[in-house]
């Protein structure tokens, strides 16, 4: 964790990629620490704004959310102007009051799928957490206990018919990597953008 400043400082010296904004996903199977990641990272940018993906998607849509991305978020800050998206409540099965998110220098969106083929053109890095679907997942069953056994058997076959379909890791600019303390940054080849 001590090189994210440096590598913080990297990610703001990029060109932006979605209007005024440099878009940083993090994507990973879940249960691979993208979300502790992020807010590591965000911290590192000084407060940069972080987009959860759990925000968008819903019970009904696991995947089947790049249309209300576009509408809600990306299209708004590719034009300079604040997004606002109603992020779903997963217990109440419901979209909940919406929130403003800034076309802020650098802005992170994290998920399974973050990296997906139809938000690749607007990103500035791709980053990708580096932890094999089976140990990630066993994380995740661990962390949200038996009473969600049921929920993680439908995510698992579904993140796999995700990754399978449109896989996100061959694209990754960087490969990071939990270790015991901090992080272990991989890079990968750097994409041009049009």
């Amino acid at each position: 964790m001590n090189d994210l400043p440096h590598h913080a400082a990297r990610l703001r010296a990029l060109a932006p990629s979605c209007g005024p904004v440099r878009l940083i996903a993090v994507d990973g199977h879940a249960g691979s620490g993208k979300s502790t990641f992020a807010a590591r990272l965000a911290s590192a940018l000084g407060g940069a704004p972080v987009l959860h993906l759990d925000d968008l998607a819903t019970h009904e849509e696991l995947f089947a959310w790049a249309d209300r991305l576009r509408e809600q978020v990306t299209g708004p800050l590719s034009r300079g102007e604040p997004a606002r998206y109603a992020p779903y409540d997963w217990t109440a099965r419901a979209f909940g009051p919406p929130r403003t998110l800034e076309p802020a220098p650098v802005v992170l969106i994290e998920g399974v799928g973050a990296g997906r083929r139809a938000l690749r053109p607007l990103l500035a890095r791709l980053l990708w957490m580096d932890l094999a679907a089976e140990v990630a997942w066993e994380r995740g069953r661990r962390r949200d206990g038996p009473a969600l056994r049921s929920f993680w058997d439908d995510w698992t076959a579904a993140e796999t018919a995700h990754f399978s379909a449109d896989p996100s890791r061959p694209h990754a600019d960087a490969l990071v990597r939990q270790l015991t303390v901090g992080y272990e940054w991989l890079e990968g080849p750097v994409r041009e953008h049009c």
